[in-house]
């Protein structure tokens, strides 16, 4: 497929892995976060963020728009994935990882999916969980969680039962964007930090053996 260049932005080395990246609700792929977490990846990861269409509508009218319903946003993501000469992971921030964990139970040719805050549940509604299908996920799955996220917080799902693909990184006094308080002794580029070297090595581990691809 042709990508849009108004519509994505690829960085990284051009024979490395592939990460793709989606966004959240209410923010575009220029958000701070992306803008501070991508620079720590792209020296051995190439980074594909994107626009989900409703999102690119809503920048180029400037009027605030909502997600599509959860099938638009599946196969918006399937169709933004390049042909690409390596291994590919997908991923997103919250909403955007959510799809991500959606769209790999469709296609089996994905080395894994990579979570940055996953919405459990909408804010102050505990009883609405929205991670049942984590439970079919057949691919390896990292999520990196905020222990004080309000969208799924250490306290709530610290016992969660999930599949052994499926890991749950706690980030030291992260919110859902992984900003810790100042009272913790921790920076927010510490928690990226260390958000970006677990992803790293989830990739590493995952990169299939030479021959396998």
């Amino acid at each position: 497929m042709l990508l849009n260049p108004d519509e994505v932005l690829l960085q990284g080395p051009e024979h490395a892995p592939l990460l793709i990246l989606a966004h959240g609700a209410g923010a575009g792929y220029q958000h701070e976060f992306f803008e501070q977490l991508v620079p720590l990846l792209i020296d051995e990861i190439a980074i594909l963020r994107f626009h989900f269409p409703y999102m690119q509508l809503s920048l180029e009218t400037g009027k605030r728009r909502p997600p599509d319903r959860l099938p638009k946003l599946i196969q918006s993501y399937k169709n933004i994935i390049p042909k690409w000469d390596g291994p590919v992971f997908i991923g997103g921030k919250s909403l955007g990882g959510r799809v991500a964990t959606h769209v790999a139970l469709e296609l089996n040719t994905l080395q894994g999916v990579i979570v940055l805050g996953f919405p459990f549940h909408p804010i102050g509604k505990p009883d609405s969980f929205r991670g049942e299908h984590l439970a079919e996920l057949s691919v390896p799955t990292l999520i990196c969680q905020g222990e004080r996220d309000n969208f799924g917080s250490f306290d709530e799902y610290r016992h969660l039962s999930l599949p052994s693909q499926v890991s749950i990184h706690w980030i030291r006094d992260g919110d859902h964007g992984f900003k810790p308080r100042k009272s913790s002794g921790l920076s927010w580029i510490d928690n990226l930090q260390y958000v970006a070297d677990e992803i790293k090595r989830f990739i590493r581990c995952h990169i299939p053996r030479s021959g396998e691809y």
